[in-house]
């Protein structure tokens, strides 16, 4: 296979490496390497909201030429990009020291998406943030990992809210010139490198390359020119469409990934499926061996050997079914193929008690993965008692699910100038000793008043942002001078500032506090301390109650009596989540438990010392420690729990943690308030950052399956 690169303008000789470090998302969490960017026009550089190749584009020719005969650019350009060539160099990474009997092998990692840097929008949420921080986290590390994914060239969708705060959708393509996107070429350099036979047709398959440090992601693309006009439009929207579109989604992923690594000659020895969507995967490595003589047994046991399943959800809705007759007709008579039955391949996807007349992708999974874990303590313990009947009358103790809580990539969410100010106190290298004992606890000594002075830098920040951001948008889109007031231009940079950041799904509870819309109105105006809050998120345009929680938040913050302490914040993404996180003073996570598997946006707020209040579900049921931020106690039995859990939120932000802020010394530093500050980051880097959560799937999942070690446990029984 070849691989070309676009190039940006023409680039002066002396430079010309800025187009191959532009195309590798490893400049994205290095401060040398952001900072190089931004030297060659940094009001440009905002413009394009960090994206080196538009800016590469853009930027004037003259100045170019100009840095190429700059020293002090052209010595901090050849500093970056030794680092960058230092890539290669495996050898010397985490995991070739620490397996090297196995650092010759690759781990298949698919996900149906990614986040990896707001110019690339093919994630929704969550999930790709976790997938997008796993990649990231492995390169640093070493890992032999290679991804894969779709392409969705339309992304998720762009959220236009109608003036009385319902939640409409547009799409726009994703500008394929300004991304780092490579198409991947065939030997006789046509775009389709794969087809896969449906009951009705062949859809042609091609891939983009996306270079994450030392991991490739590629993304599976129908959109080619000799696809019949509805093939091309499967791969267009994430999460968009009906079923039989998932339907093809998910086989395409599945079983269009597995033939595309064979054909660029990757030959995984593990593989990875990062929640139910991609569970075609392990079918149609079944389905090779079979071919190849193998017999179905000793198939479903090799697969498994070299399998692990992460699920990310108790949500039932979070975890895609299909009819039989549907993924028949899609794959056509496979069983044949593989030399079994009909009904001995459906049942690897039925669940005889849910729902014993669909395929389920969940079960698949669980049937065919040796290792399957959830993505925190709390939600392994739910994840073994939503799946314990699928082994029968086994305790529910001795169900084969663990769990590997998530992390978050430190480079990517912790903000520069708060990095910068550890590096003072840690050294300059910190950043590359994080797995050093006591490395974390020395954040206590940190000088307060610095510490202060960084975020408060961070908080300006943020507020001129939402300003710059509201400007735009009132430029380009809106007519509604409404808008304005709520986008949160009417702010202050001085205001307690509280963050609630997510996907609007009713369990997230958005407009908890909005229950007792007296009792909010005293706490956000009051004159000695005042409070705001911002809001974000999307619903998902098939959740009309998520949108009606989204709406409710919206007409709150239109209340003239709230003085415009609350805003809403449109079309949320990885761009502003990273100004959130940095710049809010507490993050709110108000889920009902225990519906929430682990919440990561907490963890990204946290190293950059902003605490959480929230419920104790997901990674604060084992993250909480009563001095690094505040928990919601478990509601009675038998009450009113969103009710409860209200009047407990309250509480605390009227009776300890608004007092706390608003305590001052005689520096007008927060003493109290920073200790919470410090404990945040300390439990964040020690436990809850993507390089720990990597090392553990290597230990626990990726070792034993590269070494095809099957595991005690039987899967649950067909």
């Amino acid at each position: 296979m070849t691989i070309t690169i676009a190039s940006p303008s023409p680039l002066p000789g002396r430079i010309q490496g800025l187009a191959a470090l532009g195309s590798n998302l490893w400049w994205s969490w290095q401060p040398a390497a952001r900072d190089l960017f931004r030297r060659i026009d940094g009001n440009l550089w905002e413009r394009t909201r960090h994206n080196p190749l538009e800016l590469l584009q853009r930027v004037d020719q003259l100045r170019l030429n100009q840095l190429a005969q700059d020293d002090d650019f052209l010595a901090r350009y050849h500093e970056v990009m030794q680092q960058f060539e230092h890539l290669s160099q495996h050898d010397e990474s985490w995991f070739w020291r620490q397996f090297p009997a196995v650092a010759g092998r690759t781990v298949a990692y698919f996900c149906a998406e990614f986040a990896l840097h707001n110019s690339i929008p093919v994630y929704s949420g969550g999930l790709g943030v976790l997938a997008g921080d796993h990649c990231k986290a492995a390169s640093d590390l070493g890992v032999p990992l290679v991804g894969v994914g779709l392409f969705y060239v339309k992304g998720y969708f762009d959220q236009k809210l109608r003036a009385d705060g319902w939640q409409e959708h547009s799409d726009d393509e994703v500008l394929r010139g300004i991304t780092p996107l490579t198409p991947v070429l065939s030997p006789e350099g046509e775009t389709t490198l794969l087809t896969l036979k449906s009951a009705s047709r062949e859809i042609r398959v091609g891939a983009w390359l996306l270079k994450v440090g030392r991991v490739k992601l590629y993304l599976l693309d129908t959109n080619l020119d000799r696809n019949d006009p509805d093939d091309r439009e499967l791969t267009h929207k994430l999460y968009g469409g009906d079923h039989d579109l998932r339907l093809k989604q998910e086989w395409i992923l599945g079983v269009g990934g597995v033939r595309l690594l064979r054909r660029l000659g990757i030959e995984p020895t593990a593989w990875h499926a990062n929640e139910g969507h991609a569970a075609f995967m392990f079918l149609e490595r079944v389905r090779e061996l079979t071919t190849g003589g193998v017999a179905f047994a000793e198939a479903v046991r090799q697969v498994r050997a070299a399998s692990v399943f992460t699920t990310h959800t108790p949500v039932a809705a979070g975890h895609d079914t299909f009819a039989f007759d549907a993924v028949q007709e899609l794959t056509g008579p496979m069983w044949d193929e593989m030399g079994i039955s009909r009904e001995t391949l459906m049942g690897l996807g039925r669940h005889p008690d849910t729902a014993p007349d669909r395929f389920h992708m969940t079960v698949l999974a669980l049937r065919l993965a040796g290792r399957v874990n959830g993505v925190a303590a709390r939600h392994g313990v739910e994840s073994r008692r939503i799946w314990r009947s699928l082994w029968g009358d086994r305790d529910e103790s001795r169900i084969p699910i663990g769990h590997i809580t998530n992390g978050v990539h430190v480079g990517t969410w912790m903000a520069q100038p708060l990095r910068a100010l550890l590096g003072e106190f840690l050294g300059a290298d910190w950043e590359m000793r994080l797995d050093e004992p006591g490395l974390w606890d020395r954040v206590a000594d940190v000088d307060d008043v610095a510490l202060w002075r960084v975020h408060g830098r961070l908080r300006q920040a943020l507020h001129s942002y939402l300003r710059e951001d509201a400007r735009h948008r009132w430029r380009d889109a809106w007519q509604d001078p409404a808008k304005l007031a709520v986008a949160g231009t009417l702010l202050s940079p001085t205001a307690f500032t509280i963050g609630f950041a997510r996907r609007f799904a009713t369990y997230k509870r958005a407009d908890l506090l909005l229950h007792d819309a007296d009792r909010l109105r005293r706490l956000v105006v009051d004159s000695r301390r005042p409070v705001q809050l911002v809001f974000a998120g999307k619903a998902h345009p098939a959740d009309d109650p998520g949108k009606g929680v989204l709406q409710r938040v919206y007409r709150m913050a239109q209340d003239p009596q709230l003085m415009g302490r609350l805003a809403f914040i449109e079309d949320y993404e990885m761009h502003l989540a990273h100004r959130l996180v940095q710049g809010v003073d507490l993050w709110l996570n108000l889920p009902r438990v225990p519906m929430e598997a682990c919440g990561t946006s907490g963890m990204k707020a946290a190293l950059n010392g902003v605490p959480q209040l929230s419920t104790r579900d997901g990674w604060w049921a084992e993250g909480y420690t009563g001095a690094n931020g505040w928990a919601i106690p478990q509601a009675d039995h038998g009450t009113e729990v969103d009710e409860a859990d209200a009047e407990h939120a309250f509480a605390l932000l009227e009776n300890e943690i608004v007092p706390r802020f608003y305590d001052r010394d005689e520096r007008g530093i927060p003493g109290n308030w920073v200790q919470t500050m410090k404990q945040a980051i300390i439990t964040a880097g020690q436990r809850f950052t993507a390089r720990r959560m990597v090392q553990d799937y290597v230990r626990e999942a990726y070792v034993p399956s590269l070494n095809q070690e099957l595991p005690d446990d039987d899967p649950p029984a067909r």
